[in-house]
This record gives C-alpha cells, sequence and structure tokens, in this order.
C-alpha cells in the first residue's frame, strides 16, 4: 500500500477542508454557486481533500455541482439510536482540548489521538468499519478513484504520521474517504488503522506546494484549536504557499453561517442551510475568485 504519493505540479490545486456533515453541504454549496455564476473550479490540477472535503473532493470529479447541490437541499434522517457511528461532538471536542493540553507539540497530539483512538476501537464491538464504509460508499459517485489527480489526507493511527491517498496508492476510494472522514474511532486499511486527515494540518493546504494558484474553502474559516506555535492553523499553511511563490485565495463561512458548523458540524438537519449559505456566497465571490482563477 503506498501511501505517500508524489505529486505532479501544475498551474491549479483545490483544497477542501474539513467541517463534518454541514461542512460537505457547504463546500458543495459555494462549487455549485461558483458554477451557477460560470466559474468552474472542479477543473483544477490537483484537488485536495480532508475529512468531509475528502467527500467532497471525489464528489466533484464525479457528479455535477449543480445535482450534489440538489442533493445537500434533502434533509437527512439522523442515524438511530442507540449505537451511533459518531460519539457526540462535544464529546469528542472534550477528548480533543485534553489531548491538545497533554501534548507537547503537533506530533505529540497526533500519536496520542491515535492511541486514543486505538482504545476507543478495542472497547467497541468490531461493527464500526463494515457500517462506516457502506455509509461512506453510498455518499461517492462511483466505486472507482477519480481520473484527475485527487489527494485524500489521513494520520496513521499507530505512528501519528501523516498520509496521503491518491489512485496510485493501491487503496479503494470508498477506504481511503472513510480514513480521512474517521474521526472518532480509527478506520483499518491492509493491516493499518487510520484517524481523520485534519489531524495532519487543518485544511492540509501545504499539499499544494508548487502550484501557482491555489483556493482554499475552509468551513471551519481557518481556526485552529491547536496552539498557533504548532503552526496546524491554516494562516500558517498560507504563508508558506505564498513564501514558496504560489498566489493563494481563501474562502469562509460568512458570520451568518457560523453557526452551522463547530458543535453542530454534525446535524443532518442543517444541511440545507449550509448548502443554501455556501452557494449564496459562491455567487457572490465568483467574478473575484475567477479573476484569481482563471
Amino acid at each position: 500500500m503506498h501511501t505517500t504519493p508524489t505529486p505532479v505540479r501544475g498551474s491549479r490545486a483545490l483544497v477542501l477542508g474539513g467541517g463534518g456533515s454541514t461542512g460537505n453541504a457547504w463546500l458543495v454549496g459555494v462549487v455549485a454557486g461558483l458554477a451557477d455564476a460560470g466559474l468552474d473550479v472542479t477543473d483544477a490540477d490537483r484537488t485536495i481533500g480532508t475529512s468531509a472535503g475528502s467527500t467532497a473532493a471525489v464528489q466533484f470529479a464525479g457528479a455535477a455541482p449543480s445535482d450534489l447541490f440538489d442533493q445537500a437541499l434533502t434533509v437527512v434522517p439522523a442515524p438511530p439510536r442507540p449505537a451511533p457511528l459518531h460519539r457526540p461532538v462535544t464529546s469528542q471536542l472534550d477528548r480533543f482540548r485534553a489531548v491538545i493540553a497533554a501534548s507537547a507539540d503537533a506530533a505529540d497530539m497526533r500519536r496520542r489521538m491515535g492511541a486514543a483512538a486505538l482504545e476507543l476501537e478495542a472497547a467497541s464491538d468490531g461493527s464500526w468499519p463494515a457500517r462506516w464504509r457502506a455509509i461512506v460508499a453510498a455518499r461517492l459517485p462511483s466505486a472507482e478513484w477519480p481520473p484527475n489527480d485527487v489527494a485524500i489526507t489521513a494520520v496513521d493511527a499507530s505512528t501519528g504520521e501523516g498520509v496521503v491517498f491518491d489512485r496510485t496508492s493501491g487503496v479503494d476510494v470508498a477506504d481511503a474517504v472513510a480514513a480521512s472522514c474517521s474521526s472518532g474511532l480509527p478506520y483499518p486499511i491492509g493491516g493499518r488503522w487510520f484517524i481523520d486527515g485534519g489531524y495532519r494540518r487543518n485544511e492540509n493546504a501545504d499539499l499544494a506546494a508548487g502550484y501557482e494558484r491555489v483556493l482554499v474553502l475552509s468551513p471551519f474559516s481557518g481556526r485552529t484549536m491547536h496552539p498557533l506555535g504548532w503552526g496546524m492553523q491554516l494562516a500558517a499553511q498560507v504563508d508558506e504557499l505564498r513564501t514558496a511563490g504560489s498566489r493563494v485565495e481563501t474562502v469562509f463561512p460568512t458570520d451568518a453561517d457560523e453557526h452551522l458548523f463547530g458543535p453542530n458540524a454534525m446535524d443532518p438537519s442543517l444541511r440545507p442551510d449550509a448548502a443554501q449559505g455556501g452557494h449564496a456566497l459562491g455567487t457572490a465571490v465568483a467574478e473575484h475568485v475567477a479573476a484569481f482563477w482563471r
């Protein structure tokens, strides 16, 4: 299993950050809004997806943004109780804060997050991977990797090392996306366990190094819970890209939509609002983004 592909440098890179269920809907809305205004950003030379952004990256490669937007406007019922697939978001956030407080640096944090996830897996009934894969696969337009360059991020739960999956990795695309979105329990691939790609770096925009223009869509508005000295935040990644010669543009949710993310990120009933907010924003910024992208 090859997990660290060498990217082919090109002109334009699209970075899709994480943000849970509402974050995915917002990403779909933004890209659909841009498309309705005459700008197609899904033709990027490289698309980098993290967590919810990994789902969107594969969706954009195989389905029209307008169709995905229409789907996002449909309220999806919450998973039945008991035995939810995810721990409550507040519980995850509390666990994450505790790990950050105990960690010496980002590498230590990743190792601790991986160890905590493996402990949860050991105490589980073992049904998580199959259930989660089925849910993820149902969201994707195809069981095959897109022909274009799509990079999906994750973190090795045992070592804390960041990994990148693409069509050359020898991993099914549904497994790659399931691993990237695995923020609670870890997800197994080829005898290894993986956790959410957002633990590598928040948006992983640094994986666009070498591209002339980088467009970053961040449902979490580039915010981070980590100490700024760790350099996990989007601002640090943007500084690195610009220092190396890339032009970078970022798109964040409006203040009016901030309540749709954070603790509410896994609420499927908010997906239509997030999609509509993203679409309105995409339409509003299309002219500015087009001048940068084209």
